[in-house]
């Protein structure tokens, strides 16, 4: 029998866009006090034909504005570095073997120094010619090794000196670095150019972008830089799933990270003891693509169950978004509670405890995404109970408006840097247009929480400046719990508009509670809120910050909680008697690396989300937008 559920919602004036912890059992964190901007560099290209008019002056005239504007703009603590090609010879044939080797880099990305940056760009003179190419592997060399990493080239043409060829040099870096994305602006280009372009940037699962002349770049660079600074950041245990189940690696409890691609179908196992229930998560990051139609835009993501003998055990979920051109982020995400049934015939291997496999398919591919992808995988594995604790909640808890001027903090740009918000308050932040933001708040046994965002106007209108805005909440598992959409116009907003988004008291027992959205409230942990300002309707928006308010509230006593049969830590971080301590790759389950480390990183927060969704369609002659979102799962 299946049990579908979904929701579609809406508007005519809308826009364009963990962990588990048992009691005394917590996950360590890494959150950051500042927001966790991915170092960025900047390249600009100054060959000859950057000399050419344009209405600020030379295109080079207009490209120097542009980079002041995104200069004076960035975050203060932002990475943003400086390299350039074509300054150091002419352009003539004689020039040529020098000229291919002439990168400079002026700035390195060191935390945003805008008097030295501004002073870089102003000395720039455009002369030479066009290694793309070779600025693009310098340009990588003066980066992190690991971690979120971006570039973002503005380039008037195409390259004039392969090899190497820019877009093979694309494919390579990525090659090296799951989490390296560049981003291509095309300054007045012609097809040719805009075809390698568009090439360079899809390979790395970037974005590239038109600027007509140099008012347009000048609007163009510092949204699109901006968006380059924050990134999605992968973490995990490095593992690697196989096409069949026969084939495919064993996990033990922890955060792995791992690659999808197209229509792929990929296996994972992981050994459930009796009575035990076990949960297993996939999340993607989908990059931001422009242009791209709703129809195109949707990806989705099923996930089945099977048995030791890859029996398959009739169970499965997916989750879809159509709104993967604003950079989402979906998670998929199961409870597993078979190995808690009695298995009355033992050739049924689905259920008991035992060996399971999990399977992941990419199954929709919106148009402009990469061939493979990252993918976050969740095993833990929750011992049976002998005592359940309290009954399950009836009823969410109620919100109550805090006062004041607020707390200032720094949402993170990915779950695994979530800003800490200590308990009930008022919160306040900054976050442009483009970015999503995370925050995490602690609930223990009978605790429960309800929140409303306040968007603040900025003082800027007009139908290209309207956005899309969301806020969702949810479990330690990465499980939307609720959420809630709507357009910014540059007035004051508040999500929810009408009542504010809440949890019952967190208890085991929820799991079997009337309301369907206490099953995703029955573990004690970090929950999650995710606010984001969609980009704006158009390149001529202004891509102003939007100030935000969150108000919180934390309720409930705290409880003892269930009564567990096993010490065993759900995610592997702590010893316990049916818990393996090395995964596959010799590795500790619960030391998250980054997406291209080798090292593990104890002191990283294990979980993250499932992100927010939304596919917005022009409407009433372009001046209003339609946003729908939806989200679809089913389980049987």
């Amino acid at each position: 029998m299946s049990n579908t559920t979904g929701r579609l919602r809406q508007w005519a004036a809308a826009a364009a866009v963990g962990f588990l912890a048992l009691t005394g059992a917590t996950v360590p964190a890494a959150a950051e006090e500042t927001p966790d901007y991915a170092p960025t560099m900047l390249i600009l290209d100054a060959s000859g034909s950057m000399e050419r008019p344009d209405p600020a002056g030379t295109m080079m005239d207009a490209a120097k504005v542009a980079v002041h504007s995104f200069v004076d703009s960035a975050p203060a603590q932002s990475r943003v570095g400086l390299a350039v090609y074509g300054t150091g010879t002419g352009n003539t044939e004689a020039d040529k073997a020098a000229g291919c080797q002439d990168v400079q880099v002026l700035h390195k990305p060191q935390t945003l120094d805008r008097a030295a940056l501004g002073s870089a760009v102003d000395g720039v003179q455009a002369r030479g010619w066009t290694p793309m190419g070779t600025a693009l592997r310098q340009a990588a060399a003066a980066l992190p090794d690991s971690g979120p990493r971006s570039i973002v080239l503005v380039s008037d043409g195409d390259d004039t000196c392969s090899p190497p060829d820019p877009c093979e040099v694309a494919a390579e870096l990525k090659q090296r670095g799951l989490d390296l994305v560049l981003h291509t602006i095309g300054f007045a280009v012609d097809g040719k150019a805009r075809a390698q372009l568009t090439c360079m940037a899809q390979a790395t699962g970037g974005t590239y972008t038109d600027a007509a002349d140099g008012a347009a770049l000048q609007r163009t660079l510092p949204r699109v830089t901006a968006s380059a600074l924050r990134n999605y950041k992968a973490v995990g245990t490095p593992i690697t799933g196989t096409g069949s189940h026969d084939t495919a690696p064993v996990a033990t409890p922890g955060l792995y990270l791992d690659t999808i691609g197209q229509k792929e179908k990929r296996y994972w196992g992981i050994d459930i003891p009796d009575g035990a229930t076990a949960y297993f998560s996939g999340t993607v990051s989908f990059p931001r693509v422009t242009n791209v139609g709703v129809v195109e835009d949707m990806n989705v993501i099923r996930m089945r169950a099977f048995g030791a003998d890859g029996k398959d055990c009739n169970l499965f979920e997916f989750q879809q978004t159509t709104s993967s051109s604003d950079g989402v982020a979906m998670t998929v995400a199961k409870s597993f509670e078979r190995a808690a049934q009695k298995r009355e015939n033992p050739s049924d291997t689905c259920k008991g405890g035992g060996k399971y496999y999990f399977q992941l398919e990419w199954d929709r591919v919106a148009t402009g995404v990469p061939e493979r992808l990252p993918i976050e995988l969740i095993f833990a594995i929750e011992p049976g109970v002998t005592d359940p604790g309290p009954a399950a909640a009836a009823m969410p808890t109620t919100f109550v408006e805090q006062s004041g001027p607020g707390t200032p903090v720094s949402g993170g740009a990915s779950f695994t840097v979530a800003a800490d918000l200590p308990g009930a308050g008022r919160y306040t932040d900054v976050v442009r247009p483009g970015e999503f933001v995370f925050y995490r708040v602690h609930l223990d046994w009978g605790q429960a929480l309800s929140y409303r965002v306040n968007y603040a106007g900025n003082g800027v209108r007009g139908s290209d400046n309207i956005s899309n805005i969301r806020t969702a909440f949810y479990n330690p598992i990465r499980e939307e719990i609720d959420s809630d959409t709507g357009a910014y116009t540059g007035s004051d907003t508040v999500l929810p508009s009408s009542k504010a988004l809440a949890t019952t008291p967190v208890r085991y027992t929820n799991r079997s509670a009337d309301r369907y959205e206490s099953h995703k409230e029955t573990l004690a942990g970090w929950y999650y809120i995710s606010v984001k300002v969609g980009s704006n309707h158009t390149t001529m928006g202004s891509n102003t910050p939007v100030a935000v308010q969150l108000d919180l509230t934390v309720s409930g006593t705290k409880e003892s909680g269930p009564r567990y049969t096993s010490t065993a830590d759900m995610f592997g971080e702590h010893s316990g008697p049916s818990v393996s301590r090395t995964s596959p790759s010799g590795k500790t389950p619960g030391a998250p690396v980054a997406a291209d480390s080798t090292d593990s990183k104890s002191n990283s927060t294990l979980i993250l989300i499932a992100a927010a969704i939304g596919a917005a369609v022009v409407v009433l002659g372009g001046v209003l937008i339609a946003v729908l979102v939806a989200r679809g799962r089913r389980s049987r």
